[in-house]
């Protein structure tokens, strides 16, 4: 799937993100949210109106998820099964959706990171992520 430069752009920008993803997480969350309402039916356990704590909880779990997936990129399907299970066969979420929140993700790495996310790191993440929906959603068919 990822070239050993991509896997190594992966690795690098979570090096840059780790132990903030709670705050990520919480950001990306609130730009998913305002820039694609319709998702927030995904998430009616933090309300109408989410606060920060909640955001930041649930980012955090989100971004936890994402660690994982960081961490065993040889094999992304184990890794994640559990998660497509519930994605697919709980929370039923319409996987329209994942490429609506790998946008927002690329969006707020992009923010926090600025020139430190080259084109090239942005490159690699689109894939990775894109690689962690193909997983995600493989359990719907």
């Amino acid at each position: 799937m990822l070239s050993a430069q991509e896997r190594a752009h992966v690795t690098q920008v979570w090096d840059l993100i780790a132990g903030h993803e709670a705050h990520v997480g919480a950001e990306l969350l609130l730009r998913l949210f305002t820039v694609y309402p319709s998702t927030k039916i995904y998430f009616r356990h933090l309300g109408t109106c989410p606060d920060e704590v909640q955001l930041q909880s649930h980012g955090q779990r989100m971004l936890a998820a994402v660690g994982v997936a960081v961490q065993r990129m040889d094999n992304l399907r184990a890794a994640l099964s559990p998660l497509a299970d519930l994605h697919a066969q709980v929370l039923r979420v319409d996987p329209a959706n994942f490429p609506l929140l790998i946008q927002c993700f690329q969006v707020v790495l992009a923010s926090h990171l600025q020139d430190e996310f080259t084109v090239e790191m942005q490159a690699a993440w689109d894939k990775f992520l894109t690689g962690v929906a193909v997983v995600l959603t493989e359990k719907y068919r």
